[in-house]
């Protein structure tokens, strides 16, 4: 798969492929303005008209947004589902560019989407500011069988902001046969890690893939999983202040500087081919890289969660698209009703959206027995890791701030070996000034 195909194909889920620092923000990478909707064009290049109910009994009009996607036929697929609902005229609309800043400057306006979907949800500024609609109660009896992690993160004030479309994944992959010929077991703690990347650190192949600046901008998140820690705890205060946490970063800083870790690979982690051309025996990457790995591969390749520290947690990083609702529809109800029957009701589109358009995992665990891609091999473990160890990626009052003052300590720690302790401390104080401010 070239460059330019990978990039394509995590447009649709561009909120894993931020990962580390960035991704904890909770952003999505975009560029362009804002264009309203009176004056935004449909996916049929219609102009797209004002929301509402029409006069004469009419049926509500509601403008449903999407970020530009990557993979082909996910735009029919999109229109098809809107034709096929009959309780509203659903006018779709494809949106390419900086998706997420026109979208945010949108629900400010009287010109903005009735339905939009977000990365990990709506933000803490969205809701704290009244831009999107409480959506508590929408699941009805399905809540349970929705991935708990991302349920989890589109809950506010234990209210739920936002309807999870459907699961990305980040796990650890390994070579079967370089594991075998070296007699090593796919590792379940990080000291097991590092200990196999040696044992497999052999020729032209190295032991670890962590992405080409060695796991700096990717890595920090499960490394504060692995220590059983995350980046804000629920009650907003700092969440790794701690010795764990000092540890684990002690232990990447260990690996940024061996001789096992590959740096400088042809194409970096969000692609297999590290794996696959024998650069690497293991790789931190993601799901969609399945197909590639398979074509490759064979049964060749299997996956795990990313270890754990002493005390700590495995874990396997997910992300997800969700449905919002906007505060200003002039018809938020059929607005709601429309997200309902979308992605809590119609299971047979819930299962298309995941799997017939690039390689993903059902937002349900109950549609994942159904989904042909997901029934063998290293995508069956790799699903059922998503629903067991699944830790979505950011924390919603870790704001874009809190991400960048992340990304520096990252920097200083992995790479340049600063202290841990002092540069944590640094990121502390931004973060506790930032979720003051956004609290109030």
């Amino acid at each position: 798969m070239s460059d330019k195909t990978a990039r394509a194909t995590l447009n649709r889920r561009n909120l894993l492929a931020l990962s580390g620092a960035v991704a904890a923000s909770g952003a999505l990478a975009a560029c362009g303005g804002n264009t309203g909707r009176a004056t935004s064009t449909t996916s049929s290049g219609a102009s797209a008209s004002a929301s509402g109910s029409a006069s004469g009994g009419a049926k509500p009009v509601l403008q449903q947004w999407y970020h530009q996607y990557g993979e082909a036929g996910t735009q029919q697929a999109v229109e098809g589902y809107a034709k096929a609902y009959t309780a509203a005229d659903v006018k779709v609309t494809w949106k390419p560019g900086d998706y997420d800043q026109t979208t945010a400057a949108s629900l400010l306006t009287a010109n903005g989407p009735d339905v939009f979907e977000y990365g990990n949800g709506p933000t803490i500024d969205m809701i704290k500011g009244g831009q999107v609609v409480d959506l508590t109660g929408l699941l009805g009896d399905a809540e349970a069988d929705f991935n708990p992690a991302m349920v989890k993160r589109m809950t506010y004030d234990g209210k739920l902001w936002a309807v999870p479309q459907v699961v990305d994944m980040q796990i650890l992959v390994y070579r079967k046969s370089l594991l075998e010929k070296a007699g090593v077991k796919p590792p379940e703690t990080i000291d097991e890690l590092m200990a196999a990347a040696e044992k497999l650190n052999s020729g032209d192949t190295k032991g670890l893939f962590l992405g080409n600046d060695g796991g700096v901008g990717l890595m920090g998140g499960p490394m504060l999983f692995s220590a059983g820690a995350d980046y804000l705890n629920e009650d907003g205060s700092f969440g790794f202040d701690n010795d764990n946490v000092v540890a684990a970063l002690g232990k990447l800083r260990e690996m940024f500087q061996s001789k096992y870790l590959l740096l400088g690979a042809p194409k970096d982690w969000y692609d297999g081919s590290a794996l696959a051309q024998g650069l690497t025996a293991m790789q931190f990457t993601g799901l969609w890289t399945f197909p590639d790995l398979t074509k490759a591969l064979g049964d060749d390749y299997g996956c795990v969660p990313w270890p754990a520290m002493p005390g700590g947690k495995k874990s396997v990083v997910v992300g997800a698209y969700g449905s919002c609702v906007s505060a200003k529809s002039a018809s938020v109800d059929a607005a709601k009703e429309f997200v309902k029957w979308l992605w809590v009701d119609q299971t047979d589109k819930q299962l298309d959206f995941a799997t017939a358009y690039g390689f993903h995992i059902p937002a349900r665990a109950s549609l994942v027995p159904q989904a042909k891609t997901l029934q063998s091999g290293a995508a069956k473990d790799a699903a059922a890791a998503a629903q067991e160890f699944g830790h979505a990626q950011s924390t919603i009052l870790w704001t874009p701030k809190c991400s960048t003052a992340f990304g520096d300590m990252m920097t200083k720690v992995v790479k340049d070996g600063a202290d841990a302790k002092a540069e944590i401390a640094k990121v502390k104080a931004i973060a506790d000034a930032e979720v003051k401010r956004v609290l109030g």
